[in-house]
């Protein structure tokens, strides 16, 4: 029973150190030819952590709950192992590849309004915040005119991710 708890701890001391150096302990193997892309699925780390964890800690209960020894505690914690690296394998790839936290571009401050927080003089920058995605964002700006603080604008241009070009709104 002393080997599966064995495994099943070493599972999880892999699984924390995938998370904590995330990806760095792939990278040891980025030499080697022959292991080329197998880290980036179905043997990632997380995958083999939740194996090797699973594999341990249900042959463990196994073996302390049955009378069906070490081969039996094998031939249940392997399936189950399977089961969870699947599941390892599932979560995974289900957070890689959530994309509902983009990061917003500079094209999505066109037609933004703002207020002027530092004046903008003719030809200089000044600072204003804006509204983005529910979030102040401040920003550098440019204008073709001087603006003074407070005067309220929108943004026409992206410059950069943090600059941009406005004009004051006219009532």
């Amino acid at each position: 029973m002393a080997w599966f708890l064995g495994l099943g701890i070493a599972g999880v001391v892999l699984l924390v150190l995938s998370l904590v150096f995330d990806g760095v302990l792939e990278g040891l193997f980025d030499g080697v030819d022959a292991l080329d892309g197998l880290l980036d699925g179905w043997l990632s780390l997380p995958v083999i952590a939740g194996f090797v964890s699973m594999l341990g800690f249900s042959g463990a209960i196994v073996m302390g709950t049955t009378g069906l020894g070490a081969v039996g505690a094998t031939a249940i914690g392997v399936p189950a192992g399977a089961a969870m690296g699947w599941l390892a394998y599932r979560l995974s790839r289900a957070l890689l590849s959530d994309r509902s936290g983009a990061a917003p571009r500079g094209d999505d401050l066109i037609g933004a309004a703002g207020a002027v927080v530092t004046a903008i003089p003719v030809g200089g920058y000044g600072e204003v915040l804006v509204s983005l995605a529910g979030q102040p964002v401040k920003l550098a700006a440019k204008s073709p005119s001087p603006v003074p603080r407070g005067a309220e604008i929108w943004v026409e241009e992206a410059l950069s991710q943090t600059a941009v070009f406005v004009r004051p709104v006219e009532r």
